[in-house]
């Protein structure tokens, strides 16, 4: 298989920038050993990776952007693990935050909070969601049995608000027709 590597430096006092660089690596799903970062090779990576080197000069740092193949089996199967075990925990991750988001409807609806603020703030929080298992997707390298967990507490999740709208509604309409 091939990877592409990355390598960095930058001065020790931009500390914004390294946030900044970091978060963009992790974007694309790549793995750090030790100052380098691997990724499996994709055009795509390649011209984000590039743009990613002239943010680093633009702070007056280094990089240096290869692609290659690593020379033993065991180098790359941890390689892979690594790559599949940062998507693992950001499904798990997922999970949680949609575990919370169905206690979240189960408490509005017991407690008949069925106000339109309330409809749009659990939108606003399902899209969220929704978007974040798209960037989840996009960057998971190996497919995992956490996909299809998140992908149905996603669909749990939209049936959940589906159901509090369809009830804000109702309790909406009856108060204006019976008003």
């Amino acid at each position: 298989m091939k990877f592409l590597f990355f390598s960095y430096t930058l001065p020790t006092k931009a500390a914004k920038a390294r946030v900044q660089v970091w978060r963009q690596l992790k974007k694309i799903g790549a793995v750090s050993y030790r100052a380098l970062w691997v990724v499996p090779y994709a055009k795509d990576r390649v011209a984000t990776l590039d743009e990613l080197g002239a943010l680093v000069q633009s702070f007056q740092g280094e990089s240096l952007l290869f692609e290659g193949k690593l020379l033993k089996e065991e180098d790359e199967k941890k390689v892979m693990e690594d790559l599949s075990e940062s998507s693992r925990q950001e499904y798990n991750e997922l999970l949680d935050i949609c575990a919370a988001y169905l206690k979240e409807i189960e408490k509005e609806i017991a407690a008949e909070n069925f106000i339109f603020a309330e409809v749009e703030e659990n939108e606003e929080e399902l899209d969220k969601i929704k978007n974040w298992v798209k960037k989840i997707q996009k960057r998971e390298i190996v497919p995992l049995p956490e996909r299809g967990q998140a992908l149905a507490a996603v669909e749990e999740c939209e049936k959940a608000f589906e159901h509090f709208s369809a009830l804000a509604y109702e309790r909406s309409s009856h108060t204006t027709h019976t008003a």
